[in-house]
């Protein structure tokens, strides 16, 4: 299983919270590619366990804390 920036958006839209199965059929769904499907059902599940947030997916996913946004220049 590998996670990218790229493959990790197909999934920032999708109803948090969810289970496994609900994320398959979601980006099943939304016409995510094939390698999201994959990596979502490689991935180890307790039993129906609930992802809050897609960091609980892919840890490195980058929040907007990751980036040197000055908002005082908006």
């Amino acid at each position: 299983m590998y996670w990218t920036l790229e493959l990790a958006s197909y999934l920032s839209d999708a109803p948090w919270p969810a289970t496994k199965d609900e994320l398959i059929d979601y980006s099943i769904r939304t016409g995510a590619p094939l390698e999201v499907v994959e990596n979502l059902q490689s991935m180890e599940e307790e039993e129906e366990e609930i992802y809050e947030v897609i960091q609980d997916i892919w840890p490195d996913y980058p929040t907007d804390e990751d980036y040197l946004w000055n908002e005082d220049e908006y």
